[in-house]
C-alpha cells in the first residue's frame, strides 16, 4: 500500500463518519450479484488530468475498489468530472450527467474548483440536495481533495452540508497534505501543479476513499450498520440552487425574447467534456440576445479564450444598466480555454427576469468569436 509507505493515516481523512446506511444498502446489492453503478461527479481531478492514463485516476481506482470486493456484481462507471467547473454548475448538470444513469453510489469533489465563501456553501448545499432527495436515493461520499502549495480548498462550507445531512466526509487535507507539510514528501512528488495529482497522487487519494469504503464493508460484513435513513434536512442556506436550470440552443424555445447577431450552434455535443457546444456565436459590436427566465439567481456561461484577442460583452438583468456585469471574453491563463460561469444576479425576487447578453467590444484582429454556452437559471 502505498500510503502505508509514506505514513499516511487515513483514518484521519474522515471528517465526517456520517449515516453509512445508503453506501451500505449499496454494498449488500453488490454481495448478492446485482448490478449496481457507481458515478464520480466533480471538476478537473475527478476528470484525470495529470493521470498518465484514465484508468490511472483516483475515481477509476476507486472504481476498481468496488469491482474487486464485488465480484458477482456488474458494476457501471460513470465519469462526470468536467475541468474547471464548481458546484454550482454542478447542480445545473447534475440531472443530465449523473443522475440520468440512475445511479447507486457516487462521489462529490469539488472542493478545488469552489471557494471557501458562503456562495459555495450554498450552491454545494443545492447540489447535495438534488442528488440525495432524487428518485434514485443514491449513496452520497464527499470528498476533498486539496491545493498541495498552500492546503486550500472548501471543505470548511462542505463539512458543514456534510454534517447537516450526515453525509459521510473524507479529505486529503489531513492525510496526503499534512505530509508535504512534515517534509515526507516535496509537493512535486504528488501534483506537477500543486493541484492536480499525478499518478502517485491519485493513487494516494483513491486510498483515502477506499480506506474509509473498506470500514463500511468490514460493518456490513462482520458486525451491523444501521438501516435508518437519515430525514428530510431543513436547508442550512437559502438553497437557491437546489432547483437549476440550464438553457442552450436546444432548449430555450419560448424563452428567447430577442436575437440580433447571436447564432445557435448546432454542432453535435458528443460527450460532456465537449463544452463549447449548443451554444450561440457573435462577433458584430452591438449584437444581443435577450432571455426571459424564471428564477432568483442567473448565471451566464462563455468561454474565456487564449486564443487573443477576443470579443467583450455585457450583462443587464432586468434593463438595470448601472449594474451590468462585464464579460470578457480573453482568459488571462495558459491551460486552455475556459468554460466560465459568472453568476450575474443573486437572490432576486422570484419571478421572470429579463437576460440581455450585447457584445460591447470587438477587434478586427478578434481570433475567436464570443461564444455564449448557456444561461442557468436557479431558484424557486
Amino acid at each position: 500500500m502505498n500510503a502505508a509507505n509514506y505514513g499516511i493515516d487515513l483514518k484521519k481523512g474522515v471528517l465526517n463518519k456520517g449515516n453509512w446506511y445508503r453506501i451500505a444498502h449499496v454494498m449488500k446489492k453488490a454481495i448478492q450479484g446485482e448490478d449496481i453503478t457507481v458515478g464520480f461527479l466533480g471538476g478537473s481531478i475527478t476528470q484525470g488530468c495529470n493521470a498518465s492514463a484514465p484508468e490511472t485516476c483516483y475515481a477509476y481506482l476507486v472504481y476498481q475498489w468496488w469491482c474487486e470486493k464485488f465480484p458477482k456484481s456488474k458494476i457501471a462507471y460513470i465519469n462526470a468530472g468536467i475541468g474547471g467547473t464548481t458546484s454550482q454548475f454542478g447542480a445545473a448538470r447534475a440531472e443530465s450527467d449523473l443522475l440520468s444513469k440512475k445511479i447507486d453510489f457516487t462521489v462529490v469533489e469539488f472542493s478545488v474548483n469552489d471557494e471557501d465563501n458562503s456562495h459555495f456553501l450554498e450552491t454545494y448545499e443545492g447540489l447535495i440536495r438534488k442528488i440525495y432527495y432524487s428518485e434514485s436515493k443514491p449513496a452520497v461520499l464527499i470528498v476533498n481533495s486539496v491545493r498541495y502549495d498552500d492546503g486550500r480548498n472548501a471543505q470548511t462550507q462542505h463539512i458543514k452540508v456534510g454534517k447537516a445531512y450526515d453525509i459521510p466526509c473524507v479529505s486529503m487535507k489531513p492525510t496526503i497534505y499534512e505530509k508535504v507539510l512534515d517534509g515526507t514528501f516535496a509537493s512535486r512528488d504528488v501534483s506537477e501543479d500543486d493541484l492536480h495529482p499525478n499518478d502517485l497522487g491519485h493513487c494516494l487519494m483513491s486510498e483515502v476513499i477506499t480506506d474509509f469504503l473498506e470500514a463500511v464493508y468490514q460493518g456490513v460484513i462482520y458486525t451491523s450498520v444501521s438501516d435508518l435513513e437519515t430525514e428530510m434536512v431543513v436547508p442550512i442556506s437559502t438553497n437557491a440552487y437546489e432547483d437549476s436550470i440550464r438553457l442552450q440552443n436546444d432548449n430555450s424555445d419560448g424563452v428567447i425574447t430577442i436575437n440580433e447577431g447571436f447564432l445557435a450552434d448546432k454542432e453535435p455535443q458528443y460527450n460532456i467534456r465537449e463544452i463549447f457546444r449548443c451554444g450561440w456565436t457573435a462577433q458584430r459590436k452591438g449584437a444581443r440576445i435577450c432571455f426571459a427566465v424564471k428564477g432568483t439567481c442567473i448565471g451566464v456561461q462563455y468561454r474565456k479564450s487564449v486564443s487573443k484577442p477576443a470579443p467583450i460583452a455585457k450583462a443587464v438583468i432586468d434593463h438595470d444598466e448601472t449594474h451590468a456585469v462585464i464579460l470578457d471574453g480573453n482568459f488571462e491563463e495558459t491551460w486552455g480555454d475556459c468554460l466560465y460561469l459568472e453568476t450575474v444576479a443573486e437572490h432576486l425576487p422570484y419571478g421572470v427576469h429579463i437576460v440581455e447578453i450585447e457584445l460591447i467590444q470587438t477587434h478586427k484582429e478578434d481570433k475567436v468569436p464570443f461564444y455564449l454556452v448557456s444561461i442557468i437559471s436557479s431558484g424557486k
